[in-house]
Parts: structure tokens; sequence; C-alpha cells
């Protein structure tokens, strides 16, 4: 076990069973979601149900969530959480599911897992995300994936000046920016060019969108530096999004801080999952060229 797991405190004290959130943003679509119900109701107390969090309050009341959906649907419930950051265990209902890894087959025998405390609870790095205009903080937002400054309509060349603790680092020409956590380095840095990190790392990627010289390429540094983001070009319109959700469109004198955020995302990890298995498993990773036959 890591530096950065932990046996989960109902282990220690068995007289009870866990007691649970479930998230289920598909409720009542078909009889999957009701067999899956009654398999996670048997194993664990359910005490709050329904496609959004809707009593925040209630989370200091237990001990983990169970989160029925795709990855967007664990980063929804990570942001809802906000300051409560509680255990989350994901049950895979979309397509690629890097977070959501336990598939409907296996539910049964991973909480049984859960319950008796074989698994670990693992903390990966979250980002906070703060909107700065004309000195004051505008808005706020906890992110799991990543903070992204991406251009809008009309649709030209971004200047993004990035300095790094309040030092220049360049000036990006570029469709847009995006600071990810090793977490995120799976969602859209990948698709940018970025490169994969193993998600207990305590870094930042910094990739930029289609950029338009060739010299540029994705950089890793350490969390504990602060990232700033300002657009300097005036006639382009630029959002900020979170985790894929906007928060903000951009002016030129805005400032976007990006900076580790004093909560961690807490997932909760059974045996016989790896991080090498679901590379090769969601992203047909493979080591090999396949010839035609």
């Amino acid at each position: 076990m890591s530096d950065e797991s932990r046996i989960p405190a109902w282990a220690v004290t068995p007289a009870r069973r866990p007691r649970a959130i479930v998230l289920d943003r598909r409720a009542g679509e078909d009889s999957l979601d009701r067999d899956l119900m009654e398999t996670i109701a048997s194993q664990l107390d359910v005490v709050e149900q329904g496609a959004e969090l809707q009593q925040p309050e209630m989370l200091d009341e237990v001990d983990l969530l169970v989160v029925l959906g795709g990855d967007g649907s664990i980063l929804r419930a990570a942001q809802q959480m906000g300051t409560r950051q509680r255990p989350v265990i994901g049950i895979n209902l979309g397509r690629l599911g890097f977070l959501a890894a336990i598939s409907p087959g296996e539910v049964e025998s991973a909480l049984a897992s859960i319950v008796s405390g074989d698994c670990a609870i693992t903390s990966h790095l979250m980002l906070k995300c703060s909107l700065i205009r004309d000195g004051k903080v505008q808005s706020e937002q906890l992110g799991l994936n990543e903070a992204a400054i991406r251009v809008g309509n009309p649709f030209s060349l971004l200047d993004i000046d990035l300095y790094v603790d309040s030092k220049l680092a360049t000036t990006y020409s570029c469709d847009g920016l995006i600071i990810s956590t090793p977490v995120g380095s799976t969602a859209h840095s990948l698709s940018a060019g970025g490169p994969i990190l193993r998600k207990t790392m305590q870094a930042f990627v910094i990739a930029a969108i289609s950029p338009h010289t060739l010299t540029v390429r994705p950089v890793v540094d350490s969390a504990e530096r602060v990232f700033e983001m300002r657009v300097r070009t005036a006639d382009v319109v630029a959002s900020l999004v979170v985790d894929g959700q906007q928060l903000a469109r951009l002016s030129p004198d805005d400032c976007v801080r990006i900076e580790r955020a004093s909560e961690s995302f807490q997932l909760i990890e059974v045996a016989d999952h790896d991080d090498y298995q679901t590379l090769r498993e969601k992203l047909d990773w493979g080591g090999r060229i396949r010839h035609k036959k």
C-alpha cells in the first residue's frame, strides 16, 4: 500500500455497515439500475439516493459515495462535494471509465471487499481555479481533471501568458491552454498531446491546444507551484472551463490562477485493478505493431 493510501475507517470499527449516498444520473432508466440498487442496498446502508447531491450536509453523516455512470458523473460528484470530500466508488455505466472502474458484473464482489476493508482509499490531487478580475477574486472552483482557457467565436488564435510562481514562463499562441492534474492527464490533456501521469503523482501538466509553433511541448511541473494564465488577445472571445463546465467568459485583463487545492479526491480501489491494466483495456494501449493478415 502506498503512502497516499489508507485503510477505510469502517474496517477498523466493523460493528456497523458503511453508510453511503448513491448518485445515479440515469436513475430509473432500466432494470439494470434497479438490480444494482438491490445489490448495493444488500451491502451498504443507503441514506440518500438521487441524480444529484441534494443535501451536501449529509456528507458529514456517511462513509462513502457510490456513483453510477461514467467518469463525468464522478467529476460532477467531486465538484458537488466541495470541501466535504468523501471516498468514492465508481460503477461504470459509461464508456471508458478510468475512475469508474467497477463494471456492473463486479459490483457484488467489489462491495463485499469494500465492506470487509479489503480495499484502499487513495488520495488524488485536486486543483483550485480562481478567476481574478480587477485585483479581486470573482469566482473559485475545485477541479479534479483540469482547468482550461478555450477560444470561442470568432475562432482565432489566443495569445496566453503563462506565469509560474509570478514569473513569466512563456507566451502561447494557440487555441487554448490546459492545466491538468494527474487524474486529468488521460482526459482533454491527452488529446492535446500531453503525457500520461500516474494518478497519485503530485504534479500538474501544462498542454497547449493546437499551438502555432512546433517547438511548443507539454510541461510537467510540481503541484507546489502556482500557475497563472492571462489572455493577451483583446478581440477574441475566450472562456474559462473547469472539468468541462464553463466558469466564465474572460476579459484581456483577467487572471486565471491554478494551485493545489487543500481538498483531495478520495478513490476507493479494490484488488485486481491497476493503472497499466486500465491503459491497456480502455485505450487499447499495446506495445506491438499489429500487421494485417
